[in-house]
């Protein structure tokens, strides 16, 4: 739903690298980014993929609808799940959107969309049996408004008016406090590989069983239920001066900064170059380890005579400490001199700015526990087993049900309990006996 059937492109693919311009397809331009997008890769394992659709239209026919999507995977244990995930995330996120949305709506509804299709690819895939995992990294960009949502640690970054942002969250338990406590309270073991009789510990901190570092990804059905699907999401609306975004994989990050990777492209009009830019970067600062990724996604003001991204002026270390005096004392105006933040579910700026009565969380409504009507959070285990989450049947998606993790507890137990005497030919157990409704269905 709302794919271009002829939209998408690999990175293993060549295409012509175009402006997506709208003039043609809509009325009213002035207001309307110019996206151009390229991208670059060197391969080492052949698990990463790039994909850009470009004209995607949430109704088909109607060109006031039309967005661009970019997604960066990232394979580990094969290629499978990656193969897999990009050819199916972007229409399980679109077909858990409701029909008949305004804009505003569809802005508003997109990061629970989101949680959903990326929630629904992990179960369906899960449900092949193969045991291959992905990182998953989809942006979707309408005008000036963007969207990230990210399992993984394939990063997506903001370049904007001589700053570097990350939009997205590493889930790596070594940068991770959070995510190293959820996995412990779910039962998993964190720990680095040990060789000398167990006396030296080496690599990055993994989760045990299975041995994996991401606390978060699409697949990895025999790590354990405590890596999910879950994905981080951030929604922002940008300046009208414009921004770069790059997506890339960890074979840039592991060589290279969120910082350099900006910079070292900055100043180049040319998206494509610029990705190769970061890559070559990358390569140069680690070798070629892993397979290594970039995306680079311009999104420029309409007409604009300066190239996109200029290199930024070195500033004396006086002028360094005055701007960093200034950015430390109005921290929340200088973000939005660049961006507006929309959604981030864990973001004090925008808590900040939005008062100490208001919620992240309130008005967004993403997951309602349909048990004991609690706010589910994105890392408090949101279950896809309560009921026929994704029934074919109902076609509805987005409306659940869902369930908290104390209560899907409750329900197994209450269903386990059941089982056992009606195996043994007594009656089960009543609604009143455990305190939870019947099993959920959609």
């Amino acid at each position: 739903m709302g794919v271009h059937p002829n939209g998408i492109s690999s990175v293993r693919d060549t295409y012509p690298l175009s402006s997506l311009s709208f003039e043609e397809l809509q009325p009213d331009v002035k207001d309307i980014p110019v996206l151009s997008h390229g991208q670059f890769m060197q391969h080492k394992k052949e698990e990463d993929f790039a994909i850009a659709v470009t004209h995607c239209e949430r109704v088909p026919g109607d060109p006031s609808t039309t967005y661009a999507a970019f997604m960066v995977f990232d394979g580990h244990n094969g290629a499978a799940a990656a193969t897999y995930s990009k050819q199916n995330l972007l229409n399980n996120v679109m077909s858990c959107t409701p029909p008949n949305l305004t804009r505003e709506e569809w802005l508003a509804f997109l990061p629970r969309a989101m949680v959903a299709g990326f929630v629904k690819t992990d179960k369906d895939w899960q449900k092949l049996g193969k045991t291959s995992g992905t990182t998953a990294t989809l942006v979707i960009v309408d005008g000036w408004t963007i969207t990230v949502a990210c399992v993984g640690d394939s990063r997506c970054v903001l370049d904007a008016q001589g700053v570097a942002t990350p939009l997205t969250i590493d889930h790596r338990f070594d940068d991770n406090i959070e995510e190293q406590e959820r996995i412990r309270a779910s039962g998993g073991e964190i720990g680095r590989i040990k060789i000398s009789n167990g006396e030296i510990e080496v690599g990055p901190l993994r989760v045990w069983p299975g041995g994996l570092c991401l606390s978060r990804s699409i697949g990895d059905i025999d790590v354990g239920d405590y890596i999910v699907a879950v994905p981080h999401v951030k929604q922002i609306k940008l300046s009208p001066a414009g921004g770069r975004l790059i997506i890339a994989s960890d074979g840039v990050w592991d060589a290279v900064s969120t910082k350099k990777a900006a910079r070292c492209c900055r100043g180049v009009s040319q998206p494509e170059i610029a990705a190769k830019y970061v890559v070559k970067e990358a390569i140069k600062a680690r070798g070629l380890r892993d397979d290594t990724t970039c995306l680079v996604v311009d999104i420029a003001p309409r007409n604009s005579e300066v190239p996109f991204a200029p290199a930024v002026k070195k500033q004396t270390n006086f002028q360094k400490l005055l701007r960093c005096i200034s950015v430390k004392e109005a921290h929340i105006d200088y973000d939005l001199n660049i961006m507006e933040e929309i959604f981030d579910e864990n973001s004090p700026a925008l808590a900040e700015r939005l008062g100490p009565d208001a919620s992240v969380h309130a008005g967004n409504g993403l997951f309602l526990c349909a048990n004991c009507h609690c706010t589910l959070e994105s890392d408090a285990g949101i279950s896809v087993h309560a009921g026929n989450f994704f029934s074919q049947i109902a076609g509805n998606a987005w409306e659940g049900p869902f369930m908290c993790s104390d209560c899907k507890t409750k329900q197994d137990a209450a269903e386990k309990d059941a089982k056992q005497d009606t195996n043994q030919g007594s009656a089960p157990q009543q609604q009143g006996e455990t305190g939870l409704s019947p099993p959920l269905t959609s």
